[in-house]
């Protein structure tokens, strides 16, 4: 949905420093009701393609998919779209390692802590372990990126590291990889293999 997009590109504006009139504007227009407030944009894609896969049409519902650009940012987004600002309701993802910058954040703005749920490590990670390593190798194989895996894998510095890793690390290793990844890891899992924080976020939407 257009509108919803120009809500999100104004909200990201607003987060940064700009005009709130804008979103303003298109929130009281908009039948925007929550928004999911994600690290980026890899993560956006991850939830929106498991959207589609059964479905939904988050915009339609008043959902915006906020990717934030860098979880140091959810103060600003909680306090300009949570209790304080647009009084919309706050969900999204977290990692267990930014978990408690997450919590200060919320409990800040006045939004429930509850509705965010953490992934261990990151989404990435979450989705690898739900798929298992040679499952996620067929799919990068039939991405046709099997070469870079090959070149990444002789690299020095992933010797020994486990085959979880070396794979989390390589979909991050290019430009544009882990986004185009969220969407494909989430395309290749069965209904009952969805991960636990992806898929409790969607349920609470």
């Amino acid at each position: 949905m257009t509108d919803m997009r120009a809500f999100r590109e104004a909200a990201t504006v607003w987060a940064a420093g700009g005009p709130g009139d804008p979103v303003r504007e298109l929130a009281a227009r908009l039948p925007v009701r929550t928004a999911v407030l994600l690290e980026g944009l890899s993560d956006a894609a991850a939830v929106s393609a498991l959207a589609a896969a059964r479905g939904r049409n988050l915009a339609a519902e008043g959902v915006c998919v906020l990717p934030m650009g860098g979880a140091m940012n959810v103060g600003r987004f909680a306090r300009l779209l949570g209790p304080p600002g647009l009084g919309l309701r706050l969900t999204g993802l977290c990692d267990e390692r930014e978990r408690p910058y997450y919590d200060r954040a919320l409990e800040r703005a006045g939004a429930a802590q509850r509705n965010f749920f953490v992934c261990a490590a990151d989404l990435e990670d979450e989705l690898i372990r739900a798929l298992g390593v040679p499952r996620v190798k067929e799919l990068v194989l039939a991405e046709g990126d099997s070469r870079p895996l090959q070149t990444f894998l002789r690299q020095p510095a992933q010797q020994g590291r486990p085959a979880q890793q070396q794979l989390r690390r390589f979909l991050g290793t290019k430009k544009g990889r882990k986004i185009h990844y969220g969407r494909v890891l989430v395309e290749a899992l069965g209904p009952d293999r969805v991960p636990a924080p992806l898929d409790d976020l969607l349920t609470g939407l």
